[in-house]
């Protein structure tokens, strides 16, 4: 207990926070933390239920007085790590409600209070990279998913063909039971999952053979997917009905494609403008000309101007990412020219060099007469 944090810590609020404040910090924990968006993050899971326990009590008028009373002591039964017969528990957190803010279904967490009407199936996620190009313009994927499906011999029943399942006779069809038990502040009602049906409210008796009883079974499906032109790295790619099934009848969740874009050997990306640095010579730097300059749609021709110089840029409208909510609308496209210095050159090169050198005065080189009059002032 020693080492826990302050509830009102943990969340980001004040000791005064209110119901919409306290509900509004732990929808940004939450989806922050939550196991279906850092998969395999130890660290984030256990953010996570220190989340969830922090709320669980502070959204309880009666619970939330106690502990600003008492502390951690007066609502420490058996916490979130397990343990029977606690004072809170994840039971008393919505949180099918708390994620269908974010994402329409819960995105496969099995938390809230236990429903005994039908529930929506979990969400799942597929992971899809994409190269710089299939992400600017859009491309059409097959995919294979692996998941969990009604069972195609008793149709998800879980019951042998030509049978039914029987309404459980501990919880009568509540999927919940109540027992009492001893607490820090006497004898106490808890409610829990119902230990004869799991919380199915109905028991199997001949349990189909195919499922062994499930109702459901793994299977592989291919899915034909349409990219949106314009899509970035970390963007979610919603599949509707195309997740797990429910339970009790509930409609099936959905699937999320989250994407990866790959570097591009030439064009860079930030959102919807793109950009890439453009070698010229020191002539045609000197004297401008005709050049060509490389796009996502392809090389335009640039009119480059006399005395161009090094990390000078060009931004040309509308050649850069599509909108992927309004295609018609593009970002920008900015070239940067890089001068290249010539190398390994002859004896006569070096001599026409000299000499032209020798033809130029301050007034060709504005930067370099100005930089040097900055650095005698500074020493006067």
């Amino acid at each position: 207990m020693a080492d826990k944090r302050d509830y009102y810590e943990v969340l980001g609020v004040g000791k005064n926070a209110t119901e919409d404040e306290l509900k509004k910090a732990y929808r940004q924990q939450a989806k922050k933390y939550h196991p279906d968006l850092n998969p395999g993050d130890a660290a984030a899971e256990a953010k996570f239920k220190e989340i969830n326990e922090a709320y669980a009590v502070l959204s309880d008028a009666d619970k939330r007085a106690k502990y600003d009373r008492f502390g951690h002591q007066a609502v420490d039964g058996s916490g979130f790590g397990g343990g029977g017969g606690g004072y809170y528990s994840a039971q008393d957190i919505d949180l099918g409600d708390i994620f269908s803010s974010f994402f329409g279904g819960g995105f496969g967490f099995g938390g809230g209070r236990q429903k005994t009407g039908p529930q929506k199936g979990a969400n799942l996620k597929y992971g899809m990279t994409l190269s710089f190009m299939e992400a600017a313009f859009g491309v059409e994927r097959d995919i294979t998913i692996t998941k969990e499906d009604l069972c195609p011999e008793c149709k998800g029943s879980g019951s042998q063909p030509g049978t039914t399942p029987e309404t459980c006779p501990t919880c009568r069809g509540q999927g919940r039971v109540q027992q009492q038990t001893q607490s820090l502040f006497g004898m106490t009602m808890v409610t829990k999952t119902c230990p004869t049906c799991n919380g199915r409210c109905t028991v199997i008796k001949s349990p189909c053979q195919s499922c062994g009883g499930k109702g459901r079974k793994k299977t592989k499906k291919t899915l034909h997917i349409k990219v949106p032109a314009g899509v970035d790295t970390g963007d979610l790619f919603p599949i509707r009905g195309e997740g797990e099934p429910g339970i009790r009848g509930g409609g099936y969740g959905d699937l999320y494609v989250e994407f990866r874009v790959s570097r591009h050997e030439v064009f860079s990306r930030d959102g919807m403008n793109t950009s890439c640095d453009v070698p010229i010579t020191m002539t045609q730097a000197c004297l401008g000309g005709e050049i060509e300059l490389p796009t996502i749609d392809g090389n335009v021709k640039y009119m480059l101007k006399e005395g161009t110089q090094p990390g000078d840029t060009y931004t040309i409208s509308g050649k850069g990412i599509p909108n992927k909510n309004k295609p018609n609308m593009r970002g920008n496209h900015t070239v940067r020219f890089v001068v290249e210095v010539p190398t390994r050159l002859t004896d006569a090169q070096k001599a026409k060099l000299k000499e032209f050198e020798a033809g130029l005065s301050e007034k060709n080189y504005a930067k370099r007469s100005g930089f040097f009059a900055k650095i005698r002032n500074a020493f006067k």
